[in-house]
């Protein structure tokens, strides 16, 4: 099973920083740079033109993109502040957008 994942990466048209697999270099995508991925590959699977190897491959590498853009999202809701206002509503600072978190 492992050498017939290998040759379908092969296959698959992958370029040299990825032949280790559905999920390498996927960590050092941007947000905007997986979601592209993630977009293409989901057309080409949409499309059905795909043979199944290169299907199953291509689904994997969607998964890698997927959590990474789940990652990086949560990421960046941890960063986002609320802006605090003083009793006469001037802002006065900034807060956690969860206060639990």
């Amino acid at each position: 099973m492992a050498e017939a994942a290998k040759a379908t990466s092969a296959k698959g048209g992958q370029t040299a920083g990825q032949t280790a697999g559905p999920a390498a270099g996927v960590d050092k995508l941007s947000f905007e740079q997986a979601l592209a991925e993630l977009e293409a590959i989901v057309g080409n699977l949409e499309r059905g033109s795909v043979p199944l190897e290169e299907s199953i491959a291509m689904y994997e590498r969607g998964e890698a993109l997927k959590m990474r853009c789940d990652t990086l999202l949560r990421a960046a809701e941890a960063r986002v502040e609320t802006i605090t206002r003083d009793a006469d509503g001037r802002p006065s600072g900034t807060a956690p957008l969860d206060a639990d978190g």
